[in-house]
C-alpha cells in the first residue's frame, strides 16, 4: 500500500496528533484506501474519508477547549 503524502492528509495527521495527547482519541494512522484515515475513538476503529476526519477532529478538539475553562 502507497500512501501519498496530500496536504489534507497532513492536516488530518496533526489534528489526530493533537486530539491524541489531549487524550481524545486512542490511536490514528492511514487508512487502508488512499481517501481515508483510521481514527479510533471510544476503543472502535473508524475508518473515515478525510474531510470527514479533518472534520470530526477538528470538533473534537473544539468541544475540549470550549469545555476546559
Amino acid at each position: 500500500m502507497t500512501v501519498t503524502k496530500t496536504p489534507l492528509r497532513e492536516e488530518v495527521h496533526q489534528l489526530a496528533e493533537k486530539a491524541f495527547h489531549l487524550n481524545l482519541i486512542s490511536g490514528y494512522g492511514d487508512g487502508e484506501y488512499n481517501d481515508e484515515y483510521q481514527i479510533v475513538y471510544q476503543g472502535k476503529p473508524r475508518h473515515l474519508p478525510l474531510e470527514k476526519a479533518r472534520s470530526f477532529l477538528s470538533k473534537l478538539i473544539q468541544n475540549q477547549v470550549r469545555n476546559c475553562c
